[in-house]
């Protein structure tokens, strides 16, 4: 992993995406330990983290988590999600931050010198390359070994280096099998794209 001190580095994470390549890998994304980890290699002016959020209910099984990272040194990006029900039955959430992301690192890319995206989506590779003209250093980060692997092969031949969660995780995570802690200081919450369907999960576990 080629990170440089003195690079004036932006995360851009997106939520779901994260979620669901770590959920593969059998991780919790704890994003205390994340923004601790890079900013100790890096020089981290900013850490973007994009999630839809149902605006049909009261409460949001996600509000507690970006409650936190608001308040914990992340920018928190946003919008409605849309809510609909799966051939099983089961109620879904579908919020895509694509564009969202790409605006924030078009606008970002001339004041910054590396710029890491967590996501594995092949969509990305455009800008990606638009962010590289600009002379800025781009790191993708996501998975090959999940089954199926969670990066396209386009965006990880465009991008300068590619982060393997698999191999990094141990710094920023914990096992889903972990046993449970007190809840005084609960852990971040994973996100909800599974919680809305199975609403017997807690969602601070």
């Amino acid at each position: 992993m080629n990170l440089k001190k003195d690079e004036k580095t932006c995360l851009f994470i997106d939520g779901s995406s994260l979620y669901s390549t770590s959920r593969s890998l059998g991780f919790d994304v704890d994003y205390k330990k994340l923004l601790e980890f890079f900013a100790a290699k890096t020089h981290v002016i900013r850490a973007y983290y994009y999630a839809a959020i149902l605006d049909t209910e009261d409460y949001s099984p996600l509000k507690p988590l970006t409650d936190w990272l608001s308040y914990n040194g992340y920018f928190l990006v946003t919008k409605p999600a849309r809510e609909f029900t799966d051939s099983t039955g089961k109620r879904r959430v579908k919020g895509n931050m694509d564009i969202e992301i790409a605006v924030d690192m078009m606008e970002m890319a001339p004041h910054i010198d590396h710029a890491i995206l967590f996501s594995g989506d092949s969509d990305f590779r455009r800008v990606v390359e638009a962010v590289q003209r600009q002379g800025t250093r781009v790191s993708v980060a996501s998975s090959m070994r999940s089954s199926p692997p969670l990066i396209g092969d386009d965006l990880r031949r465009q991008a300068d280096q590619f982060l393997e969660l698999a191999s990094l995780g141990a710094n920023f995570t914990r096992r889903q099998t972990e046993p449970s802690r007190p809840r005084a200081n609960p852990a971040p919450v994973r996100h909800p794209a599974d919680q809305m369907s199975e609403p017997e999960d807690d969602p601070l576990n």
